[in-house]
């Protein structure tokens, strides 16, 4: 291995947490099996923290980890020749000749999404097994987004993947003709990465760029691979606009700064021209649906130089529109921070307190927002409470105590509305 930068523990995690899903995409085409591809980078992780700290990093780390989990996964089939898997025998044959790109899409990830997207499994099932093989995130941190103990996870994944197995659902894109239907399960399992991304479930940082970057990244291969489909370039244009935020959503003495406190002029033009853009080429589609909505609502919030001049009665509008396509108890939780705007906080409360949201720190959050601007503080220091009890990212907790701390600072003046 070439000689490099020395590397810390702590750097080389990150290095190697960037490039997992690339790396298990690969040794599950080469090998077909799931749990060897995810042995042999593990393996290949273990080796990189005992060299890559004396020898540095190696020219293409990524492509590094690749290669040493493959010949990992060769060597362990080899000592295991005593296993009667015809299947694993054959995948160690031929291993060294790895069969050519076939199909629209020459990406291993995208790949391994439609793989872990198929209809044998359940819709959990996908998401989950392709955030832990795509995404790197732990099982812990997918238990977190599904708002279920780690364990029923950890059974969950363990079973989407024994299905892959013994139905023999193959590792390779869908068929031209069957493309249009099954990407509707990847847009959800994209969606969710990149919602992992910008407002990770757990740890100490609210953003984990790499899971948002990877995420859009797919979404522009998806919109390659399917120019026609508008829900895909509806979901691309919702990333870049949510994206474009990015650098106003912390502040190194503040931490989580919300929308309505940010500032603006650092938000990200070029995505943010481009997410108008492509929401723009939906609207003239006439072929709406979830995503599009989704997106054209970010472009409402893009185009007001304040938050003062954003036009809440067509946001309002299109969640109404969205509530029909995809009723949800969280689409309407986001409706009802639009009527706050639109009716007032009084009308906007009894809609949230209508909902079944309560493991759902965002609905504890925007209870209290509504709840600080009627007055009623004791009762909006409890949701606080409850929101931060229903987090566990610290950045998230810190902006909540904040909130609930400024309650004893001073009394607004009751909000009639």
């Amino acid at each position: 291995m070439a000689s490099g930068r020395a590397v810390g523990a702590r750097e080389a995690e990150r290095v190697f947490r960037a490039a997992y899903g690339r790396a298990v995409a690969v040794l599950v085409r080469v090998f077909g099996d799931i749990d060897v591809a995810e042995e042999a980078v593990q393996d290949a992780f273990t080796t990189a923290l005992e060299r890559w700290p004396a020898d540095g990093l190696p020219p293409s780390p990524a492509g590094w980890i690749v290669t040493t989990a493959k010949n990992r996964a060769i060597d362990r089939l080899r000592r295991e020749s005593s296993r009667t898997d015809r299947h694993l025998q054959a995948a160690l044959l031929h291993a060294r000749d790895e069969p050519a790109d076939e199909g629209p899409v020459r990406d291993d990830r995208l790949r391994l999404i439609f793989t872990c997207c198929h209809p044998a499994l359940s819709e959990q099932a996908r998401v989950a097994l392709t955030l832990r093989l795509l995404g790197g995130l732990t099982t812990a941190e997918i238990a977190r987004a599904f708002l279920v103990p780690e364990p029923t996870m950890a059974q969950r994944l363990v079973r989407a993947k024994a299905k892959i197995r013994d139905a023999g659902i193959p590792y390779r894109i869908p068929a031209e003709a069957d493309l249009p239907e099954r990407v509707r399960g990847v847009l959800a399992v994209v969606y969710l990465i990149f919602n992992e991304g910008y407002a990770a479930s757990s740890g100490d940082d609210l953003i984990r760029e790499d899971l948002s970057t990877e995420a859009v990244r797919l979404g522009r291969l998806l919109a390659d691979l399917l120019p026609d489909d508008p829900e895909i370039m509806g979901l691309l244009a919702l990333m870049l606009l949510i994206e474009s935020r990015r650098p106003a959503r912390t502040a190194p003495d503040v931490g989580l700064v919300p929308l309505a406190e940010q500032d603006r002029s650092r938000w990200d033009g070029a995505l943010i021209a481009e997410g108008r853009a492509l929401a723009r080429r939906c609207v003239e589609g006439g072929r709406p649906g979830p995503y599009q909505i989704q997106a054209a609502v970010n472009a409402v919030h893009s185009e007001a130089p304040t938050v003062a001049d954003t036009d809440w009665e067509q946001i309002l509008r299109l969640y109404d529109q969205l509530l029909v396509l995809s009723p949800s108890p969280v689409v309407a939780l986001n409706r009802a921070v639009a009527v706050a705007e639109v009716e007032g906080p009084r009308t906007a409360l009894a809609l949230v307190d209508a909902l079944d949201l309560d493991g759902y720190h965002a609905f504890h959050a925007v209870r209290a927002d509504l709840l600080r601007r009627l007055g009623r503080i004791p009762e909006a220091a409890a949701a606080y409470d409850a929101a931060r009890a229903h987090t566990r990212n610290a950045a998230e907790r810190d902006f909540l105590r904040r909130s609930r701390a400024s309650l004893t600072m001073r009394r607004p003046r009751p909000d009639s509305g």
